[in-house]
Parts: C-alpha cells; structure tokens; sequence
C-alpha cells in the first residue's frame, strides 16, 4: 500500500521538531525523518482510509488547540520527548501569563504528544504536580466566565433594534441561541434541513456538538414564545427576508443588504452579542458568545427549572458542568438575608 502522510492539522506532533513518529509504535530516528520533520508518516501497513479515520478521531477545534499548544510549547524551547525539569521551568515561566485552565490544558497536550511517540510524559513527575499545585494555590482556580445574558437583557437588547436585514438576522441569531442554548459552533453549524416545524413550536436538530463527536445528533425543542419575542417567528421572517430556502441557516450580510452564501463563523457570535448589547446601552465587556448559552440556563434555573431539563436542552454532559449557572440563578431564591 502506498504511503500517506497525516496533514499538519495534527492536534499532536505535526508541528514536532523531533522528528516523525510511526503511527504503529515505533520512533523514527532523525535520519529517518529527514528534513521534513513537522509531519508524521504512515507506514506501509496503514492505507489511505485508515489515515483518514485516524485523522477524523478528534474534532477540529480540539486539534486546532492541540497543535497551538504544542506550537507554544516548542516556541519557547521546549522538545517532544521533554524531561520533568523542562516541563516545570515552562509552566512557572508562564503561570502569570496565562490561565491555570490553559495551563492545565498545555500540560493535557504535552502528555498526549508523549504518548503519541511511545515514551512516558513528564507530566506525571512529582515535580511537574508539586509546580502545578504551587501555581494554583497563589493563583486560584476560578475561571473566567462569560456574562449570562439573562431572559429580560435579552428583550432590552432586542427592544431598540431596527427592521433592516441585518437586524433581522440578529433577532432570530439571538433568540435562538438563546432558546436553544446552543454553543456558539453549534448555532452557526446550523442547516434549514435541521428544522422541523411542529405544532408547538420548532424542532431543532444538531447533528454534531462538542459533546457528540461521534455525531449522534440530538434533538432540540422550541416552543412558540409567549411574548413578542419568539424565536420561531423571528427566525421564519428571517428566512423569508433573506431567500433562503436551504443550507446555512444563519449568513452574512453586508452593507447593501446581500446575503452570503457562506454560513457565519463562531467569532460573529460573539461580535453580534457585543455590539447589540452595547448599542442597547450594557457594557459589553464580559459578554460573549457564550452569554446566549450562559444566559438560558441561569434563567431557567431563576425560573425554577430542574437541572435536568436545562440539561436537556442545553446538552451540558453532566449536572457538575452546569452546577454554575444553577448556583447563580439560586443566589436569591429564599435568601437568609432576605428573610430578616
């Protein structure tokens, strides 16, 4: 069989300058690897398609991470395989420049790059865990979230915008996220053939997601509003304004009101939550495209929903994941100081 090469997306050791590795196991010395060693080869026993799905194991963004990670690492001097001592002097040399959770991350992929060639990662080394330990005990673990734009933000977002295309597109972008609790990929990954129009409301269905990486697919439901700001009439007059019959649900439009082909990228999400926050006159500082996510469960918790029906339409993969939005939402409900 012919030999193939894995493409330098690798989340792991395309960018490695070590040399390559042989997917069966065995390390390639640098002579063998020759001048080309930012790419991994396949030996003779592997075939084209068993390339690809080895490829198709991870999911884009995850390999993306991976090999900036892993370009990080090796920017700064480090090497594949790296000692518990090289390892450690990286992450204090960074533990004020970056987050303990991209920390942590970092070190996810430096393990996995050991692991990919065969040999044992540093990062199990008690010096490695004792630097780990001493980073975040002086910087704490608490992640930065994304400000939940809650049901009543919303409206006031929604109240002052116009009737051109454009802000069409928003309204049914930003009350479908919301109602759906989509992930920001998940709602520009959306196609028309995904929705199905049902008695009470839509029918939302996501072929992929961050959870489902083997593309299961989930189903969505989403009711008509009881106010004026209904995900499921907005999104209809959307479509009917802009033509679109089938393919990317949500599309560029530019200054003269055509719409793209293309579907929007994840980045707009967060562009269009800003910049409509803002123009309602909230700071947009802390908003993301995650506040739309954020903002219906914490709302729902508000409200008195169980957690297991914001899971249920949020995908959260388990209560742990979403027990932050439900202690924010519960913050008031039956407060002792309110009691007094």
């Amino acid at each position: 069989m012919s030999k193939s090469r894995l493409t330098r997306d690798n989340p792991l050791l395309s960018r490695s300058k070590t040399g390559q590795v042989d997917l069966t196991g065995s390390q390639l010395t640098g002579a063998e690897a020759g001048a080309e060693g930012c790419e991994i080869n396949f030996t003779t026993e592997l075939s084209e398609k068993v390339a690809g799905y080895v490829e198709q194991g991870l999911a884009e963004n995850t390999k993306r991470a991976y090999a900036a990670d892993l370009a990080h690492f090796e920017e700064w001097g480090g090497r594949i395989p790296a000692t518990d001592a090289t390892v450690a002097s990286y992450l204090a040399e960074h533990a004020e420049l970056l987050s303990v959770a991209t920390l942590c991350r970092r070190l996810a992929t430096i393990s996995k790059a050991h692991a990919a060639k065969g040999v044992v990662s540093p990062t199990s080394s008690e010096l490695v865990k004792a630097t780990m330990k001493g980073i975040k005990r002086s910087r704490g673990t608490a992640q930065a979230e994304a400000r939940p734009l809650l049901r009543d933000e919303l409206f006031s977002v929604l109240e002052p915008m116009g009737n051109d295309l454009k802000s069409v597109r928003d309204r049914a972008l930003l009350l479908v996220g919301f109602a759906g609790g989509f992930r920001r990929s998940e709602l520009v990954g959306l196609d028309v053939e995904d929705i199905e129009h049902v008695r009470q409301g839509m029918i939302v269905r996501l072929q992929r997601s961050k959870t489902d990486q083997d593309g299961v697919g989930r189903k969505i439901g989403i009711p008509f509003g009881r106010s004026r700001w209904c995900a499921v009439k907005h999104l209809t007059e959307w479509l009917d304004r802009a033509k679109i019959e089938a393919g990317p649900l949500f599309r560029g439009v530019n200054r003269h009101g055509h719409v793209a082909g293309q579907r929007l990228s994840s980045e707009a999400v967060c562009i269009i939550v800003k910049q409509r926050a803002g123009a309602a006159g909230f700071d947009p500082t802390g908003y993301s495209g995650h506040s739309l996510r954020a903002g219906l469960a914490t709302s729902a918790a508000i409200a008195g929903a169980s957690p297991w029906k914001i899971r249920q339409q949020t995908g959260h993969a388990s209560d742990a994941m979403l027990s932050r939005y439900i202690r924010d939402g519960d913050l008031f409900r039956d407060n002792a100081a309110a009691l007094l």
